[in-house]
């Protein structure tokens, strides 16, 4: 018998299963029904404290109209990570499955978290099917800067390169920087527009991107946003190397200008204002800086 069959009876053993797999590969699974449930080698926990309204898919791109609501109550859904953003964007399948035979199931939706708003012991997520991706703009955009993320397919740089990344421990705080000693190696400026990622503490796992590397001895690192959990002294992290994303910074400092994926003698916007002067060449060749 399929859940059709079963459904068609008219007298069901129904419930709803949660599959929740976050960006670090930890996986938690929920369930409405008063009992854990297990298939697929997951195990659906009951009274999780995650439920869901009324699931409302639509044709076209726009969000499917659902969310999901939940107590801060559960051993593995925790405030901390919710905050700290370690359920951005986690993968989520809801199942409905006949709680007697298992093996009559069906996916119900297939997608991820969206925005994530908390209000008191409680929080509401956002869910956003398979066709969201499909909604945001695509295509290259042709400017002067690369458009590739350093490290990335396009780029191929491997930051894990000697002399491209470190990685030590913090020292302290100072206002809004981080301080780390022991990079007396790299050049003031080095990380600048580079990235950082916690190694160890609670912020484990998390990413920041590098807004100003200063100082020498002890050098102060400050973020563009700060990491969503507590990190103390003694905290181990990764520091990669900055890329501003321009022509000479690829060629000179990384060596990897093949791989440049800007156009860095496409005109700027003050020549398409330009016009033509008596004391200048107008002979309508290529444009030159």
């Amino acid at each position: 018998m399929t859940l059709a069959d079963h459904l068609a009876t008219g007298t069901t053993t129904v419930a709803r299963a949660w599959a929740l797999t976050r960006a670090d590969g930890a996986s938690l699974g929920f369930t409405d029904h008063d009992r854990d449930l297990s298939f697929d080698g997951m195990t659906f926990r009951a009274e999780a404290g995650l439920t869901a309204r009324a699931l409302e898919q639509v044709t076209g791109l726009a969000v499917d109209n659902s969310e999901a609501v939940g107590a801060l109550r559960d051993a593995g859904l925790t405030e901390a990570d919710i905050m700290a953003g370690r359920y951005d964007g986690a993968e989520l399948t809801i199942w409905e499955v006949n709680w007697q035979d298992m093996a009559e199931r069906r996916v119900l939706f297939r997608g991820s978290l969206g925005e994530i708003t908390r209000t008191g012991d409680a929080f509401r997520a956002e869910l956003r099917g398979l066709s969201e991706a499909l909604n945001q703009q695509g295509g290259r955009v042709y400017h002067a800067a690369c458009s590739a993320v350093l490290g990335d397919g396009a780029c191929r740089f491997d930051t894990s390169a000697p002399g491209y990344s470190a990685e030590v421990a913090l020292a302290g705080r100072a206002e809004d920087a981080l301080i780390f000693d022991g990079l007396d190696a790299f050049v003031p400026g080095w990380f600048t527009h580079g990235r950082l990622t916690a190694l160890s503490g609670q912020a484990q796992g998390l990413v920041a991107l590098i807004r100003f590397d200063q100082g020498t001895a002890a050098r102060r690192i400050t973020l563009w946003d700060a990491l969503r959990a507590p990190v103390a002294a003694g905290d181990l992290f990764r520091l990669e190397a900055g890329c501003d994303k321009q022509a000479a910074t690829c060629r000179n400092k990384f060596g990897n200008f093949l791989n440049f994926r800007g156009f860095p003698h496409i005109p700027g916007e003050d020549w398409l204002s330009a016009y033509p002067k008596a004391d200048q060449a107008n002979t309508g060749g290529s444009w030159r800086s």
